[in-house]
């Protein structure tokens, strides 16, 4: 089993950046983690992926420019980040963290964490 556990989403004005970050503990072999995202009404969109073996990154063409995802270089932990700049109302969603054998691939969540870009 895998435990995700996201943190830093909050409230933020237009414009601001914010910063989440996913810790992924457990016996299970991960090796890569995702981020997705569920705006009220909406389907789940996947924003960006990391590789933790070889840090490939992959992301959904209209995130590229103000999403970042990383990962911690310290071997101890699996935690990676996710940047998010220049904010906007479209943005508010719960964001997930997903974990699974690659990219593309999930089969462990997190339980989310509420972002909430204001006008």
């Amino acid at each position: 089993q895998v435990q995700l556990t996201e943190s830093g989403g909050g409230l933020v004005q237009s414009g601001n950046s914010l910063t989440l970050s996913c810790q992924a503990s457990g016996r299970t072999l991960i090796t890569a983690l995702g981020w997705f995202r569920q705006a009220p009404g909406k389907e789940r969109e996947l924003l960006a992926a990391i590789s933790l073996t070889d840090d490939k990154t992959s992301y959904a063409e209209s995130m590229k420019a103000r999403f970042t995802i990383s990962k911690d270089n310290d071997k101890n932990t699996n935690t990676v980040y996710l940047q998010m700049i220049d904010l906007k109302p479209e943005d508010t969603a719960v964001y997930y963290c997903a974990a699974g054998p690659n990219i593309g691939l999930y089969y462990y969540w997190g339980q989310g964490t509420q972002v909430t870009v204001s006008s």
